[in-house]
């Protein structure tokens, strides 16, 4: 059996209390029962609905319990007997009151959350529900957006199905107030399909046709389990109507396999991505010659029994209707805590959905409620970092600014223009927020001193004197402020002089847009590997920073003197 501290989470559950209202302090006993204000608000709609609906959702899907078995869960008794009677049956044990939890808490949530939603189009989907279930209300790019914003209110945004912007606003909400924002990426590694993935076979084997994104295939990803998902593009014969719908394979379907050293040739020098690397994903069989449509259709250019696969996932049987898609391969072994107190996360794609999924946890768990509060909280979520973000859904596209434009030019009709654009960004910050280096005990000659992060320690404040992050004093000065208005920790990451820097969406962003801006991440070991590890603890200690930020920039600005 393994050893657990004390008052820890096991490896498949989380121990989290159920009287998670989203308040800074704990429900007193005297409270309302929630199942008497649930039966309010049905009969009387209004802003006692609207509470009663808070109760209700963020207790279910506050830390992504909706729908979950039973037995996965395991809810303290007390606030058990708080829910109403339709919510005992979810057991959403992994709820709770986010200020007073412990960061354990949302261990179990995020290993789910990495092992549901493996590609970029599920990670948007995923948050999407989230929203939407919280009280969020969809903002079409393509409609108008006049009438539809207001103080308190709650949205979301996407572009591309691959990049999401949520939002709310203060309910004291008044011409120029500021913006605290979160960016984030939720792209990673991998290998996406060529247009036409069908390849010869090759020893009697059925091998697909991949190209790396960023860094994939590289050496980590060989005799890796790896399944297939994404978006797939179809058009319905009768209606003449295009959709894309999301798929994912939840087995392994491919295998690149490595020499065996008895043929003398290593196997990590410099092996060809384009001839060495080709994945395998069955044997040679009489179907693969099948043409499954028409002259000129984009399913005969993929491998049939590929074709097929997809189909079934879909329910789909004129394979013809398929007119095009996205797929990649990602690393099918689950998300799981490891080390001799499950002290560790290990899993693939933690780069970065780590520090974008607490960060929508943090957002979705801030407090919305506060009469006094004037400023919007945001958090972005952008496809294409790790390739340079030079697309329409990367950050270096206009989608934020023009975000944040039109919603305050739907906050202020009758008063917007370059003066009130100008003075919301001067009052806003930007928190850069991407997984930055823990220390490695086996190479810790290649970290500069006093500045190695710690797993299961807290954010890390990224620093580059060149410009590849976008920290300088202030906004250091700032986010230490903020760490000590919610009772958090903060690290500090530099490279040294004779390596590289990476870089990160915060200097694009503060660019663009002329904000105030840091760059602060969560560490992990392994970073680019198709599987990484970070602290048990980091995905909840990045709530808790996260949501301090939003909960606290709009009193750390008034702090400062400009």
């Amino acid at each position: 059996m393994t050893k657990r501290t004390p008052n820890q989470a096991s490896a498949m559950s989380s121990e989290f209390p159920l009287n998670y209202q989203w308040t800074t302090t704990p429900i007193p006993a005297s409270a309302p029962h929630p199942a008497s204000m649930h039966a309010a608000a049905v009969a009387a709609p209004g802003p006692a609905s609207e509470t009663a609906f808070a109760m209700r959702t963020r207790s279910l899907f506050g830390a992504d319990v909706d729908g979950r078995v039973p037995t996965d869960n395991r809810p303290c008794g007390s606030c058990l007997a708080r829910l109403p009677p339709s919510e005992p049956q979810q057991a959403p044990g992994r709820s709770g009151h986010a200020v007073a939890c412990k960061p354990e808490a949302f261990t179990k949530p995020f290993c789910d959350f990495l092992q549901e939603n493996p590609t970029v189009f599920h990670t948007v989907d995923y948050f999407k529900r989230m929203l939407n279930q919280c009280g969020f209300h969809e903002l079409p790019a393509r409609d108008s957006w006049s009438g539809r914003i207001h103080a308190g209110g709650k949205y979301w945004v996407t572009r591309n199905g691959s990049s999401l912007i949520a939002f709310t606003v203060g309910k004291a909400y008044k011409p120029g107030s500021g913006v605290g924002m979160i960016g984030g990426h939720i792209d990673a590694l991998t290998a996406h399909l060529k247009p036409i993935s069908t390849k010869p076979t090759k020893a009697g084997y059925l091998q697909l046709g991949v190209a790396p994104y960023a860094g994939g295939l590289n050496q980590t990803w060989w005799d890796r389990d790896l399944s297939i998902g994404g978006r797939v593009v179809l058009r319905d014969a009768d209606s003449g109507k295009t959709t894309t719908r999301l798929v994912k394979v939840d087995w392994p379907i491919a295998k690149i396999p490595t020499l065996a050293p008895h043929f003398g040739l290593g196997m990590f020098g410099q092996n060809n991505k384009e001839t060495q690397a080709v994945p395998v994903i069955g044997l040679e069989s009489a179907s693969d010659d099948e043409v499954l449509g028409p002259v000129g259709s984009f399913v005969n250019t993929q491998p049939p029994r590929l074709v097929k696969l997809i189909s079934r996932q879909l329910g789909i049987s004129e394979y013809s209707s398929i007119v095009n898609w996205e797929l990649e391969l990602y690393d099918s072994q689950p998300a799981q805590t490891c080390g001799i107190d499950r002290e560790f996360i290990t899993a693939g794609r933690i780069d970065d959905k780590l520090c974008s999924w607490s960060a929508m946890m943090g957002l979705l768990t801030a407090n919305h409620d506060g009469p006094s509060d004037s400023y919007i909280k945001l958090v972005a979520l952008f496809d294409d970092e790790e390739i340079g973000s030079l697309v329409r859904q990367g950050a270096r596209s206009n989608f934020l600014p023009l975000v944040v434009e039109r919603a305050v030019e739907a906050l202020n009709p009758s008063t917007f223009g370059p003066g009130l654009v100008g003075q919301t960004y001067a009052r806003s910050f930007l928190l850069s927020a991407d997984v930055t280096h823990a220390g490695n005990p086996n190479f810790l000659e290649s970290y500069l001193d006093q500045h190695v992060p710690k797993l299961n320690v807290g954010i890390a404040i990224c620093s580059d004197s060149n410009g590849h992050m976008t920290t300088d004093a202030v906004s250091t000065a700032i986010l230490r402020r903020v760490a000590d208005l919610c009772g958090a920790r903060t690290q500090d990451f530099q490279i040294r002089n004779d390596s590289r820097s990476g870089g990160t969406i915060g200097p694009t962003l503060s660019s663009l847009m002329g904000v105030r801006a840091a760059d602060a991440g969560l560490p992990q070991l392994s970073m680019h590997s198709v599987r990484a590890t970070t602290g048990a603890l980091d995905p909840g200690l990045g709530v808790h920073f996260f949501k301090g930020f939003l909960d606290f920039w709009e009193q750390v600005d008034g702090e400062w003197e400009h």
